[in-house]
């Protein structure tokens, strides 16, 4: 192509000469350099006076250098009268899009002014951690997908690829995951974590969990609720009219032969609503004189006869009439996820282990005696309450309302004391499984939802697929010593060190140079990049 200029930075210089060679051209000539305190030094030896500018540049194990490097490259070619500069690149601190805490930085929209700054007119990138993020740049940005990329692998090198399924490792992950299986026409899936918790600082002094041991433990409620024990010969029937629907809490039981009542067991109803104990009376704070039961209304004695066996029938239809049955809840399976894997349900637990030491450090009389007897019942519930939940302080404002970041979940399944349970939603039985996410960086969760779809799920064979390789530590090498991965699917968008490529025999590398050259392409010319979004015909 005439007057464009390729520029690559150090980063990822096969890329470039991927797309280069595609389009007929060579890279053309820049000095990189550093002095020696580290600062980056950068002299272009061409000229580009009016010409359209390309600069290439990815991400590395260096990445600040990397992007100070690519700013100085945009300044030298604004300094040199470029026509347009165009960044084609992984787009640096894209996982860092918003506010984790009170006091924390939007590092991509800072990312992008620096760009701006610098002098860009035009971004091209492949996707985007958040979307959103494109928003942060005043100027135009191409959101490229590799997705049409991943399905045509997908169709020509997976057998049976029509009764796989595609799997998100998280929640935030389901949009991705949805639009490759609409474009494969498969089913997706879905795999989640949820952390179990013990009391605050490990303790269960005040907890809810272990107010609820204590009245399994003595029958004792701190709750103001009324005495629903049956009198000797008769059965009270209950019924709680701030309740719209009578909830079954355990199997019905025929009534005896002599009269006798079958046993009542108390139930919550959906308003949280607790029935109490026989053995319980509650006194409140205020209150001078002694608790008095009340009784609910009191019945006929239970007879065996043609009246009982028709009402018998009648609260047996209104059952099966509220009760609401699904097929498909079958295909949720859970597991527990222990120190990095997913074990057996025998296993003893680290929480409990935690909570144990806690629960032998406590007073005497936390163990046996009601913790709240002075309190008024609706504080003591609310105390309840309230302990035995903890919300995550690092979401934004306090309030819970910061989408839960992927790293955090890496964090959170390192920790060796703590375990989670994990839940597929799907049927994956003896199917080929297709983890989907935009980059591997950390390995922890998709080896929990890899062993989690073999192990729980049955699945025959497991691809994790990503478009950026970032691998972390070594993470790369943990994934091929898993048993449960079969394949790792990434792309060269990202550099990856060739001797990890060679030393691990499950990594499967895709070109993207051809996508990008015909975006530079496109775009040198003036014309539409709308078919570089669409999938290959079959």
């Amino acid at each position: 192509m005439r007057r464009v200029k390729i520029f690559s930075g150090s980063s990822h210089p096969l890329l470039t000469d991927a797309i280069c060679e595609r389009l007929g051209t060579s890279p053309a000539k820049v000095e990189l350099k550093k002095f020696s305190n580290g600062e980056t030094s950068v002299s272009l030896d061409t000229s580009i006076r009016d010409q359209d500018v390309f600069i290439v540049q990815s991400g590395s194990d260096h990445v600040n250098d990397s992007l100070m490097e690519m700013l100085i490259m945009i300044s030298a070619c604004k300094g040199g009268s470029a026509k347009s500069i165009t960044v084609t690149s992984y787009f640096f601190y894209s996982r860092q899009s918003k506010k984790k805490s009170h006091r924390g930085a939007i590092t991509a929209r800072l990312v992008a002014n620096l760009l701006s700054v610098a002098g860009i007119n035009h971004v091209i990138t492949v996707d985007l951690h958040a979307p959103p993020t494109q928003g942060f740049f005043g100027k135009p940005v191409d959101n490229l997908h590799a997705e049409p990329l991943i399905a045509r692998w997908i169709k020509n090198h997976v057998q049976g690829w029509k009764e796989a399924v595609v799997v998100s490792k998280n929640p935030g992950g389901t949009k991705r995951v949805t639009s490759l299986a609409d474009a494969l026409k498969i089913n997706f899936g879905l795999v989640t974590t949820d952390r179990r918790r013990s009391g605050m600082n490990g303790s269960l002094a005040g907890s809810g969990f272990l107010d609820r041991m204590g009245e399994g433990a003595n029958g004792l409620h701190t709750s103001d609720t009324e005495d629903t024990s049956p009198p000797n010969g008769a059965v009270a029937e209950f019924e709680d009219s701030r309740t719209p629907h009578r909830i079954r809490t355990s199997p019905r039981t025929s009534p005896n032969t002599n009269g006798a009542s079958p046993t009542s067991i108390p139930y919550r109803g959906l308003n949280g609503y607790i029935r109490s104990s026989p053995l319980v009376q509650s006194t409140r704070v205020d209150s001078a004189s002694p608790p008095i039961n009340r009784m609910p209304a009191q019945r006929g004695p239970v007879t065996n006869g043609p009246s009982r066996a028709l009402r018998l029938e009648e609260e047996e239809g209104e059952d099966s009439a509220d009760e609401y049955t699904d097929e498909r809840a079958r295909e949720v399976i859970t597991g527990r996820f222990v120190q990095g894997h997913i074990v057996d349900d025998d296993t003893p637990s680290p929480v409990l282990s935690t909570m144990s030491g806690s629960i032998a450090t406590l007073p005497g009389e936390l163990m046996g005696q009601p913790q709240l007897d002075g309190l008024d019942p609706m504080t003591s519930s609310f105390i309840s309450s309230t302990s035995a939940f903890h919300p995550d302080h690092s979401a934004l404002g306090g309030s819970m309302d910061a989408t839960s970041h992927s790293d955090d979940e890496e964090e959170g399944l390192k920790n060796p004391e703590l375990e989670h349970t994990i839940t597929l939603v799907g049927n994956v039985r003896n199917r080929t499984v297709f983890i989907i996410d935009d980059l591997i960086d950390q390995c922890g969760s998709w080896i929990a939802a890899a062993e989690t779809v073999v192990k729980r799920g049955d699945a025959k064979k497991v691809y994790c697929i990503a478009t950026h390789g970032l691998f972390g530590d070594d993470s790369l090498e943990q994934m091929e010593a898993c048993e449960c991965i079969d394949y790792i699917v990434v792309t060269n968008t990202y550099p990856i060190a060739p001797e990890r490529v060679k030393a691990c025999k499950k990594l499967v590398i895709l070109d993207m140079s051809n996508l990008l050259s015909e975006a530079i392409r496109r775009n040198h010319h003036g014309e539409s990049i709308s078919a570089l979004f669409q999938h290959f015909p079959d």
